[in-house]
């Protein structure tokens, strides 16, 4: 058996491999090898979660940021942006519809908007638990402080989205501003893992600078850190950031880092992104026939979701919508899944 088989074979026997592994796997990928994980990582999908693919209600809650992250459309210094922030009854109102459209977890996302304070966060997840008790609230608003992070966990929040972006930090501080850093983000990550959270990590898929021995990196850190979720998507430039003129990422390499992220981590909840869904228009299909287990259409009002424009050409019309879950359903079960009701929480058992 040839190195690749070999690598490829043990990947999927025991979960893991080394840095160097990874790096070979990425760089000497075969359109046979790729179907071999890709149809192994949707088999350990199925005998976990069945063919269930599970639905997140996303609230954009805010696109004021205090950050400056190289690749992002909300950063601070785009003057383009159209800024908004959603009221206390604007949020409430749509975790409301979400409900009654069947959502079970709501997730809010937001740029680091000094706004939210702690304050205003913990009466936000109190009343949403409130409200509908049998629900999960995620949270996705950046770097906070420890105290925040277990006040809002003790408000009631389930789960914290925190990408770390890349597992290199030299990759990291070519991506965003001196300000912040990487020692930082993984800081968090660790703190949220610590408290209790259910914890979402991530990366993008060729952002400017990323080798595959970055990849690689990330894979590793996915593999030791054992996130409860992990969000990859492609890059896709921005025109008002100083990578406007970066290549994308591609839905062929994100679809196989699926597969592999399935097998290094068979319980994890994968989200087929937003930005698969734009790359390609059956971008999120491919990405659950790949391993993901997760969409997460949008419960937004209509009226700010082109506003939050992370990347360029952001679908934000149409069945990504929480409005059309039907529609959503109806692509699913093209492809042999369905979306269910169901808070979607890890299933951990002989893992």
């Amino acid at each position: 058996m040839d190195r690749l088989s070999s690598i490829a074979g043990r990947l999927i026997s025991e979960h893991s491999l080394t840095t160097e592994e990874y790096a070979f796997l990425i760089e000497n990928r075969t359109p046979e090898i790729t179907e071999l994980l890709k149809e192994a990582a949707v088999r350990l999908r199925k005998e976990i979660y069945g063919n269930a693919v599970f639905t997140r209600g996303l609230i954009e809650i805010s696109n004021i940021c205090r950050n400056d992250c190289l690749y992002c459309g909300i950063r601070k210094s785009n003057r383009n942006c159209d800024r908004y922030r959603l009221s206390r009854e604007d949020i409430l109102l749509c975790a409301d519809e979400g409900y009654t459209l069947g959502f079970r977890t709501f997730v809010m996302q937001g740029g680091e908007d000094p706004y939210f304070t702690d304050d205003v966060l913990e009466d936000l997840v109190r009343e949403i638990k409130r409200r509908h008790p049998d629900c999960a609230v995620t949270l996705s608003m950046g770097e906070r402080s420890r105290e925040s992070y277990e006040r809002l966990y003790a408000a009631g929040a389930d789960r914290y989205l925190l990408r770390h972006e890349t597992a290199d930090p030299d990759h990291y501080r070519k991506l965003h501003p001196p300000a912040m850093s990487y020692e930082h983000r993984m800081h968090c990550l660790a703190e949220l893992k610590d408290i209790g959270y259910q914890v979402g990590c991530g990366m993008m898929v060729g952002s400017p600078y990323q080798t595959v021995r970055n990849l690689a990196q990330d894979l590793k850190f996915i593999e030791t850190f054992k996130p409860d979720m992990c969000g990859i998507g492609p890059f896709i430039p921005h025109k008002d950031t100083p990578f406007r003129a970066e290549p994308a990422g591609t839905l062929e390499l994100t679809c196989f880092l699926l597969s592999v992220i399935r097998l290094i981590h068979p319980p994890v909840l994968l989200p087929a992104t937003t930005a698969l869904g734009t790359i390609h228009p059956l971008g999120r299909e491919k990405g659950i026939q790949a391993g993901a287990n997760v969409v997460m259409p949008n419960l937004s009002p209509v009226s700010v979701r082109k506003k939050y424009e992370l990347y360029d050409n952001k679908i934000c019309t149409g069945d990504e919508s929480a409005q059309c879950r039907g529609c959503l359903n109806l692509r699913m079960e093209s492809i042999g899944y369905e979306l269910v009701t169901d808070r979607g929480d890890i299933r951990k058992e002989g893992f």
